[in-house]
């Protein structure tokens, strides 16, 4: 799958059909463990709804056999009886109710954790071509709008067509004529469901939008806030947002003006149907081919008619919008990632008995976590693109001896960076290849190679939590002494004890409280804690002041020690000492030596160190 093909992805604003029978088979799926709760919730529910249909009929005989006849002494029976079924009836709706909630909970915490799970298999290239708020909006808003289908959807959906199918039944066993004039009214409901469904579908579309817009505004401008105070535009980003607010208001008042003409259009309906049997009735006691409590029976049963009918239309927006949100989440699912471990083969099936009888490690199949990286990292003509006819990197050859420290150096866009990134595997290459101790990298368990790769970044990614959660990143094998070990060579200890909860100390959203040599200083802690054999530097010391560059440095030389070391600098100042600088210009090693022989060439790493020290002596 290609980039472009990521963004082919359902619009958000689209409803899909209200019921899908291949996506409704896929989410059936995830109620698999779940099978015999949801069976005695609908039994629950159908017993529920012959005690609440059974009232009515035993009105009728109270009034016909006992009130009517003036023979009392079986009414009390009869009242108990109804209350009885009516008490049965609140108690068998309590638990169904409860019972279907939990069911909707424990699937969609299913569904929600195995989305995560997925998406944290994705490889970069997917997560570049989606923007974040839109694949939280998957795990949050789509999977609890499925929640609403398994939890008020299906199952109330079964509820209210037995209930009507069994009124429907009621009406015609106690008159068919009556029967008859009550329906005369449904032409005119069916048309106000329709026109309803219809209308409001639409404008749920409008709502989706607005609302998508609004979050995503005030998301951009809650982000850049310190952009907007400094520049002075809040009036201006104050009416922006006032307008995207508008329109969602809008849209929303015209949804609640469908829903009040449709509420008391079913009302008038249900009074227009009840005033109907009123006058029918009546002309049938006076025939008397009807009896009083037939009559308050029909009523009844008429009153509770037209409550299934309402809710369904209710229940028809919440299975279209649950299929839209199957749709997405599901078009999710179904993307794989194009950075995966490689296929077992035979050779892996053996690597057990081979170590067993100390025969060298076969050269194809993965990586055993128990085999031991000595660091040899070797670029072979390698050419990479982000985008198809768009060259990035091209025939890139050099190779890093084990213990050894290579530097690349090269202007901005020259394609360093890249090369860190194709080495982790967050890209593959488009041509050539990139070895790690002779073995090609996508030969590796992705867990594998990168477990072996140790990175201090230009921009640290810092989560929410203590210094301590962020340096070991959960790993519990790390105690606290090795912590404070490896904040101690990182130069480190010194602040983060100076922190008034030291080590558990909170670093705030991205490391909010922290400063970005602080940080660079906790990259530095991580990768020690990681003990890597391998390492790479991606403009470790790119942002920081003199002094803090000072101690970066110093902490970086002790993690370097005994490593295979790529460094991606800028400041030409900080890899003199390197083994070998590779310098890259427009995707491709211009030229290779040490700090002296690159200086002796007179060219493009001449020019760069000339640059800089030009922009010194300004400064």
């Amino acid at each position: 799958m290609t980039k472009h093909a990521y963004l082919a992805a359902p619009d958000d604003s689209i409803f899909g059909q209200a019921y899908d029978a291949r996506l409704m088979k896929r989410l059936l799926k995830y109620l698999k463990g779940y099978y015999p709760q949801v069976l005695f919730s609908v039994f629950l529910l159908l017993t529920a709804t012959v005690f609440e249909l059974a009232g009515p009929w035993l009105i009728k005989i109270g009034i016909d056999e006992h009130i009517s006849t003036g023979e009392t002494a079986g009414l009390g029976r009869i009242a108990l009886l109804y209350l009885g079924l009516l008490a049965a009836a609140l108690v068998f709706r309590y638990f169904q109710m409860y019972l279907t909630q939990w069911i909707g909970q424990r699937v969609v915490f299913d569904m929600r954790t195995s989305l995560f799970k997925h998406l944290q298999r994705m490889d970069v290239k997917f997560i570049d071509s989606r923007p974040v708020g839109w694949m939280m909006t998957r795990i949050t808003n789509d999977v609890q709008t499925l929640n609403e289908m398994f939890s008020s959807g299906i199952i109330s959906i079964i509820g209210d067509l037995l209930t009507l199918m069994g009124i429907v039944v009621l009406l015609l066993v106690l008159n068919m004529k009556l029967a008859l004039v009550t329906f005369l009214v449904l032409p005119l409901l069916f048309w106000m469901v329709f026109t309803f469904r219809n209308k409001v579908r639409i404008t749920f579309r409008e709502i989706r939008e607005a609302l998508a817009k609004l979050n995503g505004f005030m998301q951009e401008h809650i982000t850049g806030v310190r952009t907007v105070q400094l520049f002075v535009r809040k009036r201006f980003i104050l009416e922006k947002f006032s307008l995207l607010n508008v329109v969602f208001r809008k849209a929303y008042i015209k949804a609640i003006r469908y829903f009040a003409l449709f509420f008391p259009g079913v009302q008038l309906s249900s009074a227009i149907s009840i005033a109907l049997i009123l006058l029918a009735g009546g002309l049938m006691i006076r025939e008397d081919t009807l009896t009083w409590g037939a009559l308050v029976a029909f009523l009844q049963y008429a009153e509770r008619f037209f409550r299934p009918i309402r809710d369904l239309s209710e229940r028809y927006n919440t299975m279209q919008a649950a299929m839209a949100a199957a749709e997405r989440v599901f078009w999710l699912f179904d993307i794989e990632p194009e950075i995966r471990d490689p296929e077992k083969t035979d050779a892996e099936e053996r690597l057990p008995r081979l170590r067993d009888q100390s025969v060298n490690q076969p050269q194809g199949g993965t990586l055993d976590s128990a085999v031991e990286i000595t660091g040899k990292v070797e670029f072979n003509r390698v050419g990479f693109e982000y985008n198809v006819g768009e060259t990035v990197l091209s025939d890139v050859s050099f190779q890093v001896e084990p213990g050894q420290t290579v530097a690349i150096v090269g202007a901005t866009g020259a394609g360093k960076t890249t090369l860190i990134s194709l080495l982790q595997r967050f890209w593959d290459v488009k041509s050539g290849s990139i070895t790690l101790d002779g073995r090609d990298i996508r030969q590796y368990k992705l867990s594998d190679l990168r477990s072996r790769l140790g990175v201090v970044q230009q921009d640290l990614f810092l989560f929410s939590g203590s210094i301590a959660e962020n340096v070991t990143l959960g790993d519990e094998t790390i105690d606290e002494s090795n912590l404070r070990d490896a904040l101690k060579d990182a130069n480190a200890l010194d602040f983060t004890d100076s922190l008034p909860r030291g080590i558990e100390e909170p670093v705030g959203e991205r490391g909010a409280r922290l400063s970005g040599g602080q940080k660079q200083l906790l990259s530095i802690a991580r990768a020690i804690v990681a003990d890597p054999p391998v390492l790479l530097l991606d403009e470790a010391t790119s942002a920081v002041d003199t002094e803090t560059e000072r101690h970066i440095q110093d902490a970086l030389e002790r993690l370097m020690k005994g490593r295979t070391t790529l460094v991606v600098a800028h400041r030409l100042s900080t890899i003199r000492q390197a083994d070998r600088i590779v310098v890259m210009h427009k995707g491709r090693v211009r030229e290779t030596g040490t700090h002296e022989e690159l200086l002796k060439k007179d060219g493009i790493y001449t020019r760069l160190h000339k640059l800089q020290y030009a922009e010194v002596i300004e400064t």
